[in-house]
């Protein structure tokens, strides 16, 4: 290629794109924009608004954490090459119809973390283009009918951690070539037969932690493409027969309910299934799936109180001849207690008397008695609320209550009762309903719960209390609710972590205090809750946390400690949390990470966040204890330079290292050498020497001159800090890069070298 040809060639890219050639290299005053990949970011900045002086060439534009609050009409009308826009933690209450109207090559539009409440008709008018649509963690409540329509090529839609209750008929229409719907930690509790009409591509749906009681059977078979469905986490208590109609699903989730009873023909038409999870149940005994049902190839029984008595022989030898793998242990009786289902012979499953034979039997049957169904008649409702006697689901939403209404129906279920106005919740507040499952108390400027205020609630497993204004519960507030598994308390104003309230719940599984104003966590802050899995405290104000915080709750698989302000990664503190699986740490103002910080839990450790800290540098044996199990890792938004060995982590399937100013030169050859070994996209840019900045670390050649490049040895040298930047030869950059590099200059103005421009991690 000819000089003339190099220094044509970013012109003729321009023209094929569609892209004005002219560039006036204009920059809104605070933002960051960079010439060469045609990115603008405005990152926490508090505009109220989206900048009008963004050049119209601009390709990705970046305006997380601002105060925009409201999206109008045409908003982007002059950025119309835009093809990626992140809106993330900008304070967006309101999208108004048409507001992306001009973006018709728009791929990506990240809005989560918003305040959005509901998705209008036309909201999304003009987005022909877009592949990818994330709505996550906002109030959205309602989607008016057509809010998708135009969203033709849209793959994935996520609507996870908001406030769903219902999903209409056709609320997805539109949506020709979705691949994966996401609606998780919803409090969806019913859905139209019709609401997934149309979703004719969709393979993916996941529906966990949600409200549902029953299996939607009817809205389901409205899905023939789907092959995985995620329904954990929801209060389901029996699957019955032929339940699972879904001709090409192969991967079916039913983990984390409550299911008690589980049909041998529930997944009958479902002929593709392969893999069934029913861990983290109430079954005590199963029946072998029935003649004609799918060949499964594993079904996951683990978290169950299987009774390994000659009931479940049946079971077992199905396994063995289907060669169906069976996850779990044994719960009973004792000779066979823990031992795993798969070492389990059948001759060893009897029942050890003719007298017990008998008992169990007699169990059995009252087992599958099937429940009585009261006639019909109209449900018993309060004034001002609306009660379903068919779904056994009573609400009495936003009706202005100021005390607890009295006069359900004994087996309502699901019972709502947010936005009202009860500021404090006396004893024995709910008699004559045992059988709710869901409590809603969301938004009803509660400060205070009496002791016993749940008394009689023996069914609850979730509770939520959350944007109410707690600061203290009492050591009896939760008295009465043996079964309560979710405790929803976010939102408040604690300052204190509620020490000593949760004694009384010893089934809880997962507690939310996410966005109060706690400031430390004391020793034993857990006592009482020793079977806890979840603990959530993302966005508090934690600077303390005392080593022997966690020990009362060794099975503790999640902790979200993000947006706080830890400095240093809690390695004592883990120490006793052999169980831990997923650690965020993300926005804290970690500085550096010591030597083996992870060691204790190394083994188990699959999810490791921290990203956005300020995090400067690691030891080189940080990581050291993780290895193959780790399988995401998330450090973008940081200040390394360089990054400590990652050869171990055999496991990784994510890694993002994006926003990290790496000084592209000898310490970091190690990075690169890895890069070139494994099978993952990674999102690692140089920042010096000035002349590679943007560039991706795995593309550059300045690694070529470095000692060791071209040696066989797998250790490549080490500095204790980064050498001085040295400029590459021109000759390491090919044309079309050089001429990039060189047409950025020229456009350079003074102070551009001191930020390096910000990008969405993760997609691109």
């Amino acid at each position: 290629m000819g000089k003339m040809d190099v220094c044509l060639w970013p012109l003729m890219a321009l023209l094929i794109l569609g892209i004005p050639a002219v560039h006036s290299a204009k920059c809104p005053k605070f933002c960051v924009c960079d010439a060469v990949t045609l990115a603008v970011a405005c990152v926490n900045k508090n505009l109220t608004a989206v900048p009008l002086t963004i050049d119209e060439i601009t390709v990705k534009l970046d305006l997380r954490g601002n105060d925009i609050q409201e999206l109008p009409t045409n908003a982007f009308v002059h950025t119309p090459y835009l093809t990626h826009l992140s809106l993330q933690r900008s304070n967006i209450r309101t999208v108004r119809e048409g507001a992306f109207r001009s973006l018709g090559r728009l791929v990506f539009l990240n809005l989560a973390s918003n305040n959005i409440e509901i998705l209008y008709q036309e909201s999304f008018d003009g987005l022909s283009s877009l592949k990818q649509l994330f709505i996550d963690r906002n109030r959205v409540e309602e989607i008016k009918p057509g809010a998708f329509s135009q969203l033709g090529f849209l793959n994935l839609l996520s609507l996870t951690h908001n406030q769903l209750v219902y999903l209409p008929n056709m609320v997805f229409q539109g949506l020709q070539n979705i691949k994966w719907l996401r609606l998780s930690h919803n409090s969806l509790n019913y859905l139209d037969l019709e609401a997934f009409a149309g979703l004719f591509t969709l393979t993916r749906l996941s529906l966990d932690n949600n409200e549902l009681q029953f299996f939607p059977t009817e809205t389901m078979t409205r899905l023939p493409e789907v092959t995985r469905l995620d329904l954990s986490y929801n209060p389901m208590t029996y699957l019955g027969e032929d339940a699972v109609s879904m001709s090409k699903l192969t991967h079916l989730f039913l983990d984390h309910m409550s299911l008690q009873d589980f049909s041998n023909t529930a997944v009958l038409p479902s002929k593709n299934l392969k893999h069934l999870d029913l861990s983290h149940n109430q079954l005590r005994v199963l029946q072998p799936l029935a003649a004609g049902s799918p060949k499964l190839t594993r079904l996951n029984l683990a978290g169950n109180p299987i009774y390994c008595s000659c009931y479940l022989r049946p079971l077992r030898e199905w396994a063995l001849r289907e060669r169906v793998r069976l996850g779990g242990a044994c719960g009973g009786p004792a000779h066979l207690s823990g031992e795993n289902l798969e070492a389990v012979q059948p001759g060893e499953l009897r029942c050890q008397s003719q007298e017990a034979m008998l008992k169990a039997e007699l169990e059995e049957q009252l087992r599958y008695t099937p429940p009585t169904t009261p006639p019909p008649n109209k449900a018993k409702c309060p004034a001002e609320c609306h009660c379903e006697a068919d779904i056994f689901h009573s609400t009495c939403e936003n009706g202005g209550h100021t005390k607890i209404p009295r006069g359900f129906a004994s087996n309502t279920r699901l019972l709502d009762l947010r936005g009202n106005h009860f500021h404090y919740i006396p004893s024995n507040s709910f008699p004559g309903v045992p059988e709710v499952v869901s409590l809603h108390l969301q938004r009803c400027k509660i400060h205070e719960l009496e002791t016993g205020a749940f008394n009689g609630m023996k069914g609850l497993i979730y509770l939520y209390l959350s944007e109410n204004d707690l600061t203290s519960l009492s050591p009896d507030a939760f008295k009465g609710l043996p079964r309560l598994t979710y405790l929803h308390l976010e939102k408040n104003r604690f300052t204190q972590f509620p020490k000593g309230a949760f004694k009384l719940l010893p089934g809880l599984l997962a507690l939310h205090l996410e966005n109060n104003a706690i400031t430390k966590l004391e020793p034993s802050i857990l006592t009482g809750v020793e079977n806890l899995r979840g603990l959530f405290l993302t966005s508090n104000v934690i600077s303390t946390v005392s080593p022997k915080a966690f020990d009362p709750a060794p099975h503790l698989d999640t902790l979200h400690l993000g947006n706080n302000k830890i400095k240093d990664v809690p390695s004592d503190a883990l120490s006793k949390a052999s169980s831990l699986s997923d650690l965020r740490l993300s926005g804290n103002p970690i500085r550096w990470v010591a030597a083996e910080a992870f060691r204790a839990v190394g083994s188990t450790l699959k999810h490791l966040y921290l990203d956005n800290t300020g995090l400067e540098k690691m030891s080189k044996d940080s990581l050291s204890g993780l290895g193959s199990g780790l399988q995401s890792l998330f450090l973008e938004g940081n200040h390394m330079e360089e990054v400590p060995d990652l050869r171990p982590l055999t496991g990784l399937e994510v890694i993002n290292l994006a926003e990290n100013p790496f000084h592209c030169d000898c310490p970091l050859l190690p990075l690169r050498k890895w890069l070139e070994k494994v099978n993952l996209k990674v999102r690692a840019t140089c920042a010096y020497p000035p002349e590679l900045k943007g560039q991706k670390v795995k593309d550059v050649h300045i690694f070529k001159s470095c000692p060791g490049e071209r040696t066989s040895s797998t250790q490549a040298p080490r500095t204790s800090k980064p050498p001085k930047a040295t400029k590459p030869k021109p000759a390491l950059l090919n044309g079309p890069k050089a001429a990039r590099v060189m047409k950025a200059k020229a456009r350079a103005t003074p102070g551009k070298r001191q930020t390096q421009p910000q990008r969405k991690a993760g997609h691109s």
